[in-house]
């Protein structure tokens, strides 16, 4: 494969692959940019069909994190990693402070957190090999509940762009993953008047929502043309494709998904149907801010983090009154602006 030739390779600054065969561990850590700051991104676990995916994956999330953070206001430049592999046959002690020591080998280029399939608790284990991991326990601690805080808002602000409502009582929402920060984000919906409909791998948690917070459950294929509001992505990415586009009925997708788009001129075609498009990397900005808190030299402070992340109304607020004023697509106009952020920090 000639990686500088891959769509997804968009000018990486360094791209990293480890392997450790007495653990099993193979990885890629891309950092795609530091002219804000240290590249920061979570590392997941992840048993991807090929490498070939795994390094597509770890390309795109970089890239994103590098607009998610610019977009943020933060200090930081985006990086993400990725171990491949079954996590259930392969996480060990051991596999992490492999993993540890290949971060450490960066120098400070590259911060991790935890991910899909990564825990604080394996991040403390890398921590024994790095001091360049962030999301621990006794410090910022699990950003979930700030990605879903960060989330919910994202919601009421397209919510209030588009349908011109001010709350969401009544707002039928789409929900499309319940882990920690897609169940949280359900409670927070539910308790603020909206009327849900889910769906997951995991029947525990659909049987927890349906009956906690009233949720209609439907089949992992049926969410995409459920009679709502909004459409909440909230597991994997690349949920909008020409397959899904043709079944939406929801004016507004948001959701705390990464790379939700398949491709990027699916921005367009979403602008082209009506439906207002929350961009990924803005919306679910919340555990980030909350992590790089912890990153600086000031101690960490919760009440600081939830002030920062409540601002990412605000941000999408600008974000679709410039698409609007423009008449272009939501991700091309935050794209944009992301990237004159980035330039005006590399001089």
């Amino acid at each position: 494969m000639a990686l500088f030739d891959l769509v997804d390779f968009d000018h990486h600054e360094q791209v990293v692959f480890c392997s450790d065969e007495q653990t099993g561990l193979k990885a890629i850590i891309a950092v795609h940019n530091t002219n804000l700051g240290p590249a920061a991104g979570g590392c997941r676990f992840w048993d991807y069909a090929n490498e070939d995916e795994a390094l597509k994956d770890v390309l795109r999330l970089s890239r994103g994190m590098t607009y998610k953070n610019a977009m943020a206001g933060l200090h930081l430049g985006g990086g993400k990693a990725v171990i491949i592999g079954n996590p259930k046959q392969l996480k060990s002690e051991a596999l992490f402070k492999a993993f540890g020591r290949a971060v450490n080998n960066l120098g400070g280029r590259y911060y991790t957190a935890e991910d899909v399939n990564i825990t604080t608790a394996d991040m403390a284990i890398v921590n024994q090999e790095t001091q360049f991991v962030s999301g621990l326990e006794g410090k910022s601690g699990n950003p979930g509940p700030f990605t879903a805080l960060g989330t919910f808002l994202g919601i009421k602000a397209a919510v209030k762009f588009k349908l011109g409502k001010d709350d969401l009582t009544g707002i039928k929402v789409a929900v499309q993953g319940l882990g920690s920060v897609g169940y949280s984000l359900c409670e927070k919906l539910h308790r603020a008047g909206a009327i849900l409909v889910v769906t997951d791998i995991n029947q525990i948690a659909l049987d927890k929502a349906q009956t906690e917070l009233n949720a209609k459950v439907v089949g992992l294929d049926e969410i995409y043309a459920q009679d709502v509001d909004v459409f909440a992505p909230c597991a994997l990415g690349a949920t909008v494709n020409d397959q899904t586009l043709a079944q939406f009925k929801a004016t507004i997708i948001a959701g705390c998904a990464n790379n939700q788009l398949a491709e990027a001129r699916h921005d367009q075609a979403l602008m082209d149907q009506g439906i207002l498009y929350a961009p990924d990397y803005v919306i679910n900005a919340g555990g980030i801010i909350n992590v790089a808190l912890e990153i600086g030299e000031e101690p960490y402070c919760a009440n600081q983090a939830t002030k920062l992340v409540e601002d990412i109304y605000n941000t999408l607020m600008k974000v679709f009154s410039k698409a609007h004023e423009e008449n272009l697509p939501t991700g091309l106009v935050a794209d944009k602006m992301a990237r004159d952020i980035i330039a005006n920090g590399h001089k």
